[in-house]
């Protein structure tokens, strides 16, 4: 046999044997294999951030990879969803989205992105009841009986700051206000992080706020929560009565948190990103986290998170076209 013959098919051997090794090893190492970014489409300080700071935290220790939280508030969340659904679909750009993309739809007439069509849900991360908190220096009020009495005997005069137009603060405060009889003048802010500051420093009188923001501030006595909305009181605050309990059993309002990627991201990688970020929220730290911050750990995944996501849309536009909100 010719010898170049034989050294052209050792080679090929050779290249063969190396690309089935290369294969092995990547299929092996998985998901992610670099830095990850995962856009939060509100300022820093908010609802959002008190779950994917963690969550960046932990996912970094179980991984030895980055997961690094881009901030991209304005408009109501919607600006860091445009942003997110025109990011690379290369697995390695992630969206941690909220209720908020759910009521979006429904305000915002002309959003450059669709939440249905433009992402791959996977997976509901976090999940906790709204709260009504005020400003005790600005709001003589014990209780949310007391509070719903000043408020109709001085409609308008007080004010609620929300995340910005069409988010669940917002829409938790219309559907308050229908609910009670009452008129309390929305102020829309960047996201809740801003919003909870002014609350506290007393700037506006009282927030809808989702649980997870508000916690420790609750608990340091520096804003007081008189009621979480739903059926049941909250096991991290088991003195706050419940929407049930004080004769508005149908204030229903969670604020949850969820994760998407870019549309076309591979599909092989997208139960990896699943499988990871499960094995993160059963860390006994993030447990922790969540029940301090009022949530549950969800297990909604996939195609049911997706079908979750489309239930949501359709029943906040109901809200909405009852409430009339608008964009301000």
């Amino acid at each position: 046999m010719n010898p170049s013959f034989q050294r052209r098919d050792v080679l090929r051997v050779a290249a063969a044997g190396a690309a089935v090794l290369c294969g092995a090893a990547r299929a092996q190492q998985g998901w992610p294999t670099k830095p990850v970014t995962m856009i939060v489409p509100f300022p820093a300080g908010g609802g959002t951030d008190a779950f994917a700071r963690p969550l960046s935290g932990q996912f970094s220790r179980l991984t030895n990879q980055s997961l690094i939280i881009d901030n991209r508030g304005g408009a109501g969340g919607t600006l860091g969803a445009s942003v997110a659904s025109k990011a690379s679909a290369d697995g390695y750009s992630l969206f941690m989205g909220a209720v908020h993309h759910a009521i979006a739809p429904s305000v915002y007439p002309r959003l450059d992105y669709d939440i249905e069509k433009d992402f791959v849900p996977l997976m509901l991360l976090a999940n906790v009841p709204q709260v009504v908190v005020v400003n005790p220096r600005r709001v003589a009020a014990n209780n949310i009986k007391e509070f719903i009495a000043l408020a109709k005997a001085n409609p308008g005069k007080l004010n609620y700051g929300s995340a910005g137009a069409g988010t669940s603060h917002h829409l938790a405060g219309e559907l308050f206000k229908i609910q009670t009889g009452t008129f309390i003048t929305h102020i829309p802010y960047r996201g809740a992080g801003p919003a909870l500051a002014d609350l506290i420093a007393g700037n506006v009188d009282l927030m809808f706020d989702g649980l997870g923001s508000s916690a420790q501030y609750i608990k340091s006595g520096r804003i007081k929560a008189l009621m979480v909305a739903g059926t049941k009181r909250n096991p991290a605050f088991p003195d706050v009565p419940c929407a049930a309990e004080v004769g508005l059993p149908d204030y229903t309002v969670t604020t949850w948190y969820g994760l998407w990627a870019p549309r076309r991201t591979p599909a092989d990688v997208q139960p990896q990103i699943v499988a990871e970020m499960q094995k993160v929220l059963a860390a006994d730290d993030i447990k922790n986290i969540w029940a301090q911050n009022g949530s549950e750990i969800p297990t909604l995944t996939g195609p049911a998170y997706g079908s979750f996501v489309s239930s949501e849309i359709k029943r906040w536009a109901t809200v909405v076209k009852a409430s009339g909100a608008k964009i301000e």
